[in-house]
């Protein structure tokens, strides 16, 4: 049994039913994985082929060099981001990871401990921990601990209801003992967008956990207890500004609720895996992606997360970035044989080129986006 004590029993339409440990059954409305669909997006080629299509739209490294940028590197690790599983108690209607209750893709405890040779090697200073939910991978704690020992900052990104599972009571108190920083997804602070967006009673829940967070000192100013908050569009809009939404977010949040935080980072949506989907099949990919390229800004490349940040698939397997690892596209330059954490030569992927791609455009739109947020000044 997993340690957040969720099993699935049976998914029927949009109605997924999960057994507690402690025997009670619960149901929620979520969308399916395109996995359970049996979608054609759930291979990453298809999703590539689609991409990167003769369709007249330029190509992300053809608009580098008409805007006289250089191609993209890396070189430097400031960041290994590791994601230890696609399990995740909800099902998002914008998840690039396609991550769901059904998924049993969960990292090993051997792959972790590759993941903590490489910190040490690297004297890497933070490891960015997500999913899926990350919680729900039973390694999870134990891999915290280690992290912790090594003196690392440890992020881990939480979808905020994981804190209210049966099972997870006491997750909060074990977060703020070992020091963790706690990112934490809300679309937003009504209660109908983020059901909208994330399954219906999702809002009610994410406060239940901000609120728990809060409990143990999270968002504190006098805490060392670093809460941040995430949006992303309901929809196919690019983020508002960054700093206007944050106080928004802190005006509603405390009013209504009493609930603090550190920051708000805003993200794109990216054009992959169900988010993609949702768009083909919505007629609206052709104009998202319109979107994302006039609102190419060059001010973003410096700041971009690929720059300094390694990443890391359940399997071990290392890719530039989050996003590059859903599409499945691989370390361009870096022999075969090393492009796996357990068997890879930190020289041979710390300094190296960066796969680009057309999804490349959601990262650079407007005041960009990377796991870290806004990282320019609004294009004008």
């Amino acid at each position: 049994m997993l340690r957040s004590g969720w099993l699935l029993l049976v998914t029927m339409g949009k109605k997924v039913a999960f057994a507690l440990r402690n025997g009670e059954k619960e149901e929620s409305d979520m969308p399916l994985t395109l996995a359970k669909l049996d979608s054609e997006f759930v291979d990453p080629a298809r999703q590539v082929a689609l991409l990167e299509a003769d369709n007249g739209m330029p190509r992300f490294q053809d608009l580098l060099r008409r805007e006289r940028l250089p191609e993209l590197t890396a070189e430097r690790l400031d960041v290994l981001q590791v994601n230890v599983g696609k399990l995740c108690n909800q099902t998002c209607s914008h998840c690039h990871v396609d991550a769901g209750p059904h998924r049993r893709e969960l990292m090993t405890r051997e792959t972790m401990e590759a993941c903590l040779r490489m910190v040490r090697l690297a004297h890497v200073q933070t490891v960015d921990i997500t999913g899926g939910a990350p919680e729900m991978n039973p390694h999870f704690r134990w891999f915290v601990q280690q992290l912790s020992a090594l003196g690392c900052r440890v992020l881990d990104r939480c979808n905020l209801t994981i804190l209210t599972v049966a099972g997870n009571e006491d997750l909060a108190e074990f977060l703020a003992q070992h020091h963790v920083h706690v990112v934490a997804s809300l679309p937003c602070y009504l209660e109908e967008n983020t059901d909208r967006q994330r399954g219906d009673g999702v809002f009610r829940r994410s406060i239940q956990g901000l609120q728990k967070l809060n409990a143990c000192g999270y968002g504190d100013s006098n805490s060392e207890l670093e809460l941040v908050l995430v949006f992303n569009p309901v929809g196919t809009s690019l983020p508002p500004n960054q700093n206007e939404l944050e106080r928004a977010y802190r005006d509603q949040l405390l009013e209504r609720f009493g609930i603090r935080f550190n920051r708000l980072f805003t993200v794109t949506n990216m054009p992959i895996s169900r988010f993609l989907e949702d768009l083909i099949r919505q007629g609206r990919y052709e104009s998202y992606m319109e979107t994302l390229v006039q609102a190419f800004n060059s001010q973003t490349i410096t700041g971009l997360m690929c720059r300094n940040t390694l990443s890391v698939d359940w399997q071990g397997n290392l890719f530039d970035c989050d996003f590059n690892q859903m599409l499945d596209l691989q370390l361009p330059g870096v022999p075969s044989n090393v492009q796996q954490v357990t068997e890879a030569n930190v020289d041979d992927v710390i300094v190296r080129k960066i796969q680009t791609g057309r999804h490349c455009f959601g990262c650079t739109a407007g005041a960009g986006s990377s796991c870290q947020g806004a990282i320019a000044e609004e294009k004008t």
